[in-house]
């Protein structure tokens, strides 16, 4: 299993439900709302954020999403 990585939310609409993190080596990472795990509730720009990485047909995209 490859280790968890961790990255600030850049943006995040709730109302469309995706965004994305910015990730440590400065790119940016798709986030959908069905990857948010427990009851996060709204995230917003600037939170840390620890999460998988899943290679989506569209690209890479984080998965199980938790606020640190």
């Amino acid at each position: 299993m490859a280790d968890r990585e961790t990255g600030v939310i850049k943006w995040y609409n709730s109302g469309k439900g995706y965004g994305f993190i910015t990730r440590a080596d400065g790119d940016d990472l798709f986030i959908h709302f069905t990857a948010l795990t427990g009851s996060e509730g709204e995230l917003k720009q600037g939170q840390q954020v620890e999460y998988d990485i899943d290679e989506a047909g569209a690209g890479p995209m984080a998965r199980d999403v938790r606020l640190l």
